[in-house]
Parts: C-alpha cells; structure tokens; sequence
C-alpha cells in the first residue's frame, strides 16, 4: 500500500531495497553532516535494513521508502517516522535521507509535514522529536518550517559534538494546523473579495 503527498509516493520498506538503501545511505555526498560516515558496504545497508524491518513489525511503523509520483519504479529517499532508544527515552524520530538528485525540490519540508499528520492522526503519538548536527542548516530550517522547536542538545553520537533535539507536541501541531487554516480561509475571502470589487 502506498501512501501519497503531493507529489511523493510513500511505502513501508522492503528487503528488495536493500541496494537503493546503499546507493543512497553510501554515497559520502549524503554523509556530510553524519558523523558515522556513509555505509561502508551493501552487508551494512542489509543488516540496516533488517533491523529496520524489525523495527516496523515491533511498533507497527518506521521510515518509508519514498519515490516520486512522476517516476514511482525510482526511490529518491527513505524518511519519517521511527521509533529510537536514547538513554532510557523512547523517541518517535522524524528523520530522512534523499539521494542528491532529490536535493533542493521541497521534498524533506512535503515529506515532514506528512509525517506529522500521519503521527499524530494516524498513529496518535503524543510528541514527534528530531535529532539534526548544529551545521546542518538546510535540517534545521525544515524542521522549523514545519513546527518544530528546540528543546536542547544531547549527546547522541561517540566522540562527536552533541546534536540539537527538536520536539512538537500534538497538542502545538493542532495549533498550527488550526492558524494554518485560519490563514487560508482569509486569504480566500480577501481574494473573494477582491474580485467582487468594481
């Protein structure tokens, strides 16, 4: 079953993708701000890829394969929602990694916005968290974009500086999407307006 955005497919992940998680997670140009590194062979992308499989069984969600409307036989990414373990706190993770081909279309800010309707009417989460490197600013934007908010740093990798946490509550999402609205229905009605004008 897909599930659609605008202009993105969406699927739960399956062992077949196990090349196109490498081809995408592999590359260095996808690894800039990922302290880890890219993935050092197709044995890591599919014991990534299991764990991940796993994931989806256990919490009945994790992140999607993601293509194109346009071209839906070609995944450009994998992202949304995840379940992750840090300390003794359970995460519900938005996260994503696009090929560079994808980069600079609005993907990440159309994926993420998905993602949070789909956690929190679908999945019917309480609080949707972030974890994005202090550099990475085209991250960080969408993630603002889109609601969320800095809550504080953690240290989430070894040996490496700490990564800035972003949250959103269901409770400030539904604000958003009801101002969202809002804006819509005056901008409809000013432009209503407008045109009844002499």
């Amino acid at each position: 079953m897909h599930l659609q955005t605008p202009r993105l497919l969406l699927r739960a992940m399956r062992p077949s993708d196990d090349k196109d998680l490498f081809r995408i997670y592999g590359d260095p140009a996808t690894n800039t701000f990922n302290p880890a590194g890219p993935y050092p062979d197709l044995a890591h992308a599919q014991k990534v890829l299991a764990d991940r499989l796993r994931s989806y069984q256990r919490y009945g969600y994790d992140s999607w394969a993601i293509a194109t409307q346009d071209a839906p036989d070609t995944l450009i990414g994998f992202g949304g929602l995840s379940v992750r373990i840090h300390g003794d706190e359970t995460i519900h993770n938005l996260g994503y990694r696009f090929a560079t081909s994808a980069w600079g279309k609005g993907y990440a800010t159309e994926l993420s916005r998905f993602a949070l309707e789909y956690g929190f009417r679908e999945l019917g989460l309480d609080t949707i968290s972030a974890r994005v490197r202090s550099h990475h600013h085209a991250s960080i934007r969408v993630l603002e974009k889109t609601g969320l908010r800095f809550l504080k740093e953690i240290h989430d990798v070894d040996n490496a500086p700490p990564s800035l946490f972003y949250s959103i509550t269901q409770q400030a999402w539904q604000a958003l999407v009801a101002a969202d609205n809002a804006a819509d229905i005056h901008a409809r009605c000013l432009c209503n307006d407008a045109q009844r004008l002499p």
